[in-house]
């Protein structure tokens, strides 16, 4: 059921190349287990973690989904997906949330409960760890914006194309789909 990506660190696109302490260049060295760049003069080592995502599921009084048709020049254009993005250093998960269905609807929402949580692996080189919140629109006008070239409601039973395996397995976990297609 759960999808595992066992990839050694060295073989990561974008995987750091020269300590960034001493920039020296790094070497694959075995560390807590598992193969890790280390810096062979500083003894720096590189663990490689994943990002934070945060996404917010909203429903409209029809009891439809909002999605979002992502825009050429992002991942998976041309497909939908549950509002979300990036949480940033130093920012709060929940405002995170917040702040990317802003910038991607136009709407403004109070970010309540998680809903689900999963890893995401559709991109090797932006590993992440996602975080689905529940959100009730408190103002704001949908609106797509950021990098998304559409903003809609749903019925489940006529979902778009999705982008995102991890948007499907929530779906899937309501019970209500058997049949959602994604990535």
């Amino acid at each position: 059921m759960w999808e595992t990506a066992l990839v050694h660190t060295h073989e990561w696109p974008g995987e750091f190349t020269f300590c960034p302490r001493c920039a020296a260049k790094l070497e694959s060295a075995v560390v807590a287990g598992q193969i890790r760049m280390r810096c062979p003069d500083c003894g720096y080592v590189h663990f490689r973690n994943p990002g934070v995502g945060a996404a917010v599921v909203v429903w409209d009084d029809q009891d439809r989904l909002l999605l979002i048709k992502r825009a050429k020049g992002s991942t998976k254009p041309g497909l939908w997906a549950i509002p979300a993005g990036y949480v940033d250093y130093g920012e709060e998960v929940r405002a995170a949330a917040a702040r990317e269905l802003r910038e991607e609807t136009g709407l403004e929402a109070d970010v309540g409960d998680v809903v689900w949580v999963a890893s995401n692996f559709h991109d090797p080189a932006k590993l992440t760890v996602g975080i689905w919140f529940l959100g009730t629109v408190t103002g704001g006008r949908l609106e797509a914006g950021d990098d998304a070239e559409e903003a809609a409601f749903f019925a489940l039973s006529n979902l778009p194309p999705l982008a995102f395996n991890t948007d499907v397995a929530y779906l899937r976990s309501l019970g209500a789909l058997a049949n959602v297609a994604g990535d």
